[in-house]
């Protein structure tokens, strides 16, 4: 938005540019895979995009004080559900009505899962995206609404934070430092904890949705800010090949991040390597570091050809209505 103020732009060019990385992530959401968040960052987009014109410190405290209200009415929301169903807290007959009721959302829930890995596994592609458009043409929404108070929040703290300098040395080096690591070390241990809490109570579905959407925000905000804080402490001097290709991966990030789950199609899918449910913990996480091998070999050598990611240089020219020149 800065560079679009200084020619002369208003905020519509970002308006329009994010409209269409909303449609990206439709597409993303019900062809590819339905872990989507292109859809959802782009519509929040769209609320952070008037509140530009704001102090920096209003940015930041609202988003301060929104995140923190968010994380309060996310854990109110997922702790009773928790302690109904899964705990002797639901044992009296008074709650009688609203445990079976958390027991059949469960089912309902184990029961819709089951039916599209069976698509997935049998290679039926039109079946998953039938499923997929059928019965959850809701969920960009849904989880608009549901993860809004933390990505609205975050999105005010990212804006208030470069425009104070945070990015770019505005910060004692020291301070970055020190509560860097303390961000980063607390709230670690706190998911250590959250992490034992799931195991000692059984991975139960409920313990895993109060874990993982109610209680974990802050914890995880520490652990965002400590690790940008060092981050950019730390990364300018990492100028070797590995931080030269981890830099590059990151100026291919859409590329990288839809191209990602278009390659798991073709190792997970039925139609393809069919390893969809097959695979133990430890081999998926040899998948995952095949996956980072592939985004660290692919996007230097690209990005030295070329002056964009390809799907970087489709929406920048869906953006502008012009085809931008590719080659260097």
């Amino acid at each position: 938005m800065e560079r679009t103020w200084a020619r002369g732009g208003t905020r519509w060019r970002q308006m329009w540019r994010l409209f269409i990385l909303m449609l990206f992530g439709m597409i993303h959401f019900y062809l590819i895979w339905y872990g989507d968040i292109l859809f959802y960052y782009a519509v929040i987009g769209f609320l952070v995009v008037p509140c530009l014109r704001w102090s920096a410190n209003a940015q930041l405290w609202t988003g301060l004080i929104g995140y923190v209200f968010g994380a309060l009415l996310y854990g109110a929301m997922l702790t009773f559900p928790y302690l109904v169903a899964e705990t002797s807290f639901g044992d009296s007959p008074e709650m009688a009505e609203t445990t079976e009721a958390l027991a059949d959302g469960k089912a309902q829930a184990l029961a819709d899962a089951a039916t599209e890995t069976a698509l997935v596994r049998s290679g039926d592609y039109a079946g998953v995206v039938a499923h997929r458009v059928g019965e959850h043409w809701y969920e960009p929404w849904a989880n608009t609404l549901l993860f809004g108070m933390e990505t609205l929040p975050l999105m005010l703290l990212g804006v208030a934070l470069y425009r104070l300098g945070f990015f770019s040395g505005g910060f004692a080096s020291a301070k970055m430092r020190l509560w860097g690591w303390i961000g980063l070390a607390v709230g670690a241990a706190l998911h250590f904890g959250l992490g034992l809490f799931l195991r000692d109570a059984g991975f139960g579905w409920y313990a895993m949705l109060a874990v993982y959407v109610g209680w974990s925000p802050l914890p995880r905000l520490l652990m965002v800010l400590g690790i940008a804080a060092l981050l950019v402490e730390y990364s300018p001097a990492w100028t070797g090949w590995l931080g030269q290709r981890i830099s590059a991966a990151g100026r291919a990030a859409f590329t990288n991040y839809l191209g990602t789950s278009i390659v798991m199609l073709f190792v997970f899918q039925g139609w393809a390597l069919g390893l969809f449910g097959e695979l133990n913990r430890p081999q998926l996480y040899v998948v995952t570091v095949l996956a980072w091998v592939a985004m660290l070999a692919w996007s230097k050598p690209w990005l030295d050809r070329y002056r964009y990611g390809p799907l970087e240089w489709l929406w920048r020219c869906l953006t502008y209505g012009q085809v931008f020149k590719l080659k260097r």
